[in-house]
């Protein structure tokens, strides 16, 4: 999940809840939402990697 912050960069945010906290975890914050969103596909791809 990217969210805006208010300082104009966007935040990418994993899709559940840390169990022990229950936020959402932090994955990088990024200049801009294409950015953000290649890493998020990077992320995606080394998760279902094997």
């Amino acid at each position: 999940m990217i969210r805006k912050l208010a300082s104009g960069k966007y935040r990418l945010y994993s899709s559940q809840p840390d169990p022990r906290t229950g936020k959402r975890r932090n994955l990088g914050t990024f200049p801009t939402l294409a950015r953000a969103k290649q890493h998020e596909r990077a992320i995606q791809f080394f998760k279902r990697r094997r």
